[in-house]
């Protein structure tokens, strides 16, 4: 009898781990692995409740801030939205310079990087510009390279050739030969001059646009990083208080004081979601996206299969491509956050939302993992039907002239 109990008690458990999710205790699934003092919530696309555990305390989210930015943004802007920045001269084109500065208009493209100003270089030089007997002069909040470059500095460097080797190596190669032919440097547009030649308002005639990436595949790579550009994003979209107040439309009322945006990104102490709100907020990123055709693979990344905070995680045979998500780490406020959702072969789409608060960020993630690997084995978990676009953001960004040409620009 002392070897059968046991035994009994192993088949028991056994027997626990091959019943349905319905069956088994979630709850105690979530207290176990995540403990019984963190916010999870997770529900099915029929609204069924899975679990709820401290669920409706806001605490500070972290990153997963930027899934009320990006409601925000899609509806300000759309999903094919681009964001224009404008190149002009306040002088003509002769002998291959440009005899005035090069002037730029930023129209808010956060991913303005070296490629893109390799673009931008390449069409310069389309308009016989190998020489800008001025200054780069800028009009506007200029982000180059993930950083603010009001006075285009590094931009500029950037024209002059001064970019990654494996930067120009990836245009040159996306550009096919033609003019470039086998070059294997940056070309470089020489500057003569750090001061501007003309005032302020000194004329300036349209020479190219650079027409960002359309803006889904951009927030999407934002959010596989967690990027925190989306803080001048958030501004673009109305500020954090429009960003803020659309998203407590989008709950029920008696939530709506579960949620304090102070800025769009997740760096600001003040911010607050709880683990409910922010499954609210999932499935109305999900209703907009819908409205284009859309799913939320298109703007957050698949674990084990995306790059960025969820490649490494959740990418076992059994999980990967099975979960897509919003991470969030904020290791000064004690957060650690993943929320996102899942495919079930029981139940559908079924959302989900962890809020971890004061314990380590390894630990963190350790448990988040585990509690969704036991829920994807619970329900069932299938892959989405998703396919990662591989090529370079851009090669998805445009550069078109603007009506001028080195002749009409000729003294």
């Amino acid at each position: 009898m002392s070897r059968s109990v046991p035994l009994l008690w192993t088949a028991l458990w056994l027997l626990t781990l091959a019943q349905p999710a319905d069956a088994l205790d979630l709850a105690e699934l979530a207290r176990r692995t995540l403990g019984a003092d963190q916010g999870v919530y997770v529900e099915t696309s029929d609204g069924s409740v899975l679990v709820q555990q401290v669920a409706a305390r806001a605490v500070h989210p972290a990153s997963i801030s930027k899934i009320p930015t990006t409601i925000a943004l899609l509806r300000q802007f759309g999903p094919a939205h681009r964001f224009v920045t404008t190149f002009s001269a306040t002088g003509p084109i002769a002998g291959g310079a440009l005899r005035g500065d090069l002037v730029v208009d930023p129209g808010g493209d956060p991913y303005f990087v070296d490629e893109n100003a390799l673009l931008v270089l390449l069409g310069l030089r389309e308009l016989g510009i190998e020489r800008v007997d001025g200054a780069l002069r800028v009009r506007g909040a200029l982000t180059f390279n993930w950083t603010p470059d009001a006075t285009g500095k590094r931009l500029r460097a950037a024209l002059a050739g001064q970019v990654p080797r494996a930067a120009w190596s990836a245009v040159h190669a996306r550009a096919g030969g033609g003019m470039l032919g086998a070059v294997a440097a940056a070309p470089m547009l020489r500057w003569a001059s750090v001061a501007a030649s003309g005032g302020a308002d000194a004329p300036a005639q349209p020479l190219l646009v650079h027409r960002s990436q359309p803006l889904l595949p951009m927030v999407k790579a934002l959010n596989d990083y967690s990027n925190n550009i989306f803080r001048p994003l958030a501004e673009a979209a109305g500020g954090a208080a429009a960003v803020e107040r659309l998203a407590r439309e989008l709950v029920p009322p008696e939530q709506r004081g579960e949620i304090r945006l102070a800025d769009g990104a997740g760096v600001d102490p003040r911010n607050r979601l709880s683990p409910r709100v922010t499954v609210r907020l999932l499935r109305a990123l999900e209703a907009e996206l819908s409205r284009s055709g859309h799913g939320l693979p298109d703007v957050l990344p698949v674990a084990g299969i995306d790059d960025g905070t969820l490649r490494q995680r959740l990418a076992g045979p059994s999980e990967i491509g099975r979960v897509v998500g919003k991470t969030g780490t904020y290791g000064d406020y004690g957060a650690c956050a993943l929320a996102g959702a899942l495919r079930s072969a029981r139940h559908g789409t079924v959302y989900f939302a962890i809020l971890n608060r004061g314990i380590p960020i390894v630990p963190a993630r350790q448990r988040q993992d585990a509690f969704l690997r036991e829920l994807l084995r619970a329900l069932d978990g299938e892959p989405w039907p998703y396919v990662r676009d591989p090529a370079p953001a851009f090669t998805r960004a445009r550069v078109e002239l603007a009506g001028a040409t080195a002749s009409s620009l000729s003294p």
